[in-house]
C-alpha cells in the first residue's frame, strides 16, 4: 500500500496507564491522528474495524499483554506495524516481540525523539511515504 501525501495516518495507543497514554498523545498529536485506549483487548477491537496506521502497546496491561495483542494482531492484518514499549526492557523480550513480528521495542521512559523516530521510521518502511520525515526536529 502506498499512502498519499495527504493521508493522515492514525495511530493507535493502548496503555492502561491514563497518563502515559495523555503523554504519547501530546507527542503524536500534533503529526498524526491519534486514538488512545485503556486496553489491549479494546485495541483489537479497533484494529479489526477501523482503518489503523501503525499501533504502540505497552507491555503490561489487565489482561491480554501487549506482546499478546502483537502476536493477535498479526493474525487479523498482517504487515501492521506495531511497537512494543515497556519499562522493563529484557533480551528476551526484545527476541519474543521480533517473533511476535513487533516493527521495534521501546524502553520506559520513551523520549519525544525516539518515539517520534520509531514511529515515522515504521511508517515510512511499511507505506513507503516519501513525505514521511526522515529525521526528528
Amino acid at each position: 500500500m502506498v499512502a498519499s501525501p495527504s493521508t493522515t495516518y492514525r495511530v493507535l495507543i493502548a496503555d492502561d496507564d491514563a497518563g502515559f497514554r495523555e503523554t504519547l498523545e501530546s507527542i503524536l498529536e500534533p503529526h498524526f491522528l491519534t486514538l488512545s485506549v485503556p486496553s489491549a483487548e479494546r485495541a483489537l477491537e479497533i484494529v479489526e474495524h477501523e482503518p489503523i496506521h501503525l499501533a504502540l502497546f505497552d507491555m503490561h496491561m489487565h489482561l491480554l499483554t501487549g506482546l499478546d495483542a502483537l502476536r493477535i494482531i498479526q493474525q487479523v492484518r498482517t504487515g501492521l506495524p506495531c511497537i512494543l514499549i515497556t519499562a522493563d526492557l529484557t533480551e528476551r523480550l526484545a527476541q519474543e516481540a521480533r517473533a511476535a513480528q513487533a516493527y521495534g521495542v521501546l524502553r520506559k521512559p520513551v523520549s519525544r525523539r525516539d518515539l517520534l523516530s520509531e514511529v515515522y521510521t515504521a511508517l515510512r518502511d511499511r507505506y513507503h511515504d516519501p513525505n514521511i520525515p526522515c529525521t526528528v526536529s
